[in-house]
Formats: structure tokens, sequence, C-alpha cells
């Protein structure tokens, strides 16, 4: 029996991709705040269309990110990964430090 679209529409499309060894979000933010303690917040920018205007607009999501090394400060550029709930609101922690805060 071969193999048609039909009979493949049932299998999960969240299938892993091969880039990324697991299904965690990843996303890319500036770094707003550092005042609390291990925490750091991050502005993640998206670009969406609006439904009826069709203009393309800006929307910022303020995300909680874990933050062990006390090395950020505001406006640097960090790549996140999700991760397991760490606290009320964070869920997310700091992989990189892309760009460093002029």
């Amino acid at each position: 029996m071969t193999d048609t679209p039909a009979e493949n529409a049932g299998s999960p499309s969240g299938a892993p991709d091969e880039s990324r060894p697991n299904r965690r979000k990843i996303r890319e933010g500036l770094v707003i705040s550092v005042k609390m303690d291990q925490t750091a917040v991050i502005g993640v920018v998206d670009r969406v269309r609006h439904p009826r205007y069709a203009k393309t607009v800006q929307r910022t999501k303020r995300l909680y990110a874990h933050n062990t090394d006390a090395e950020l400060k505001p406006g640097d550029r960090v790549r996140l990964q999700e991760t397991r709930p760490l606290s009320k609101l964070k869920r997310w922690r700091i992989t990189e430090v892309l760009e460093r805060a002029k």
C-alpha cells in the first residue's frame, strides 16, 4: 500500500525539527528590566498582520526569564528557551546573550 497524503493526515504535525533537539520554543528579545533577584524581564516583539486592515502591527510580549548570572543589563539582546514553570510567572530561561547593550 502506498503512502498518500490522505493516509498521513492523522499523523501529528508537531514532529520534531532536525535542527532543534527538542520542541521547546525559542525566542529572541531585548532585556527590559533586571531589578528582580535571578529574574529578567524580556520584551519579545512579534509582527502580525491585522485581520481587517492587513497592516503589519508590532505586538510586544513581556516574558519573565530565569537569570542565574547577574551580568545582564537593560538593552542586551538575548535568546530564550521555554522551560518548566520556575515560579508564578517564569516559564523561560536565558540560553545566550547575542548582543551587549552599548
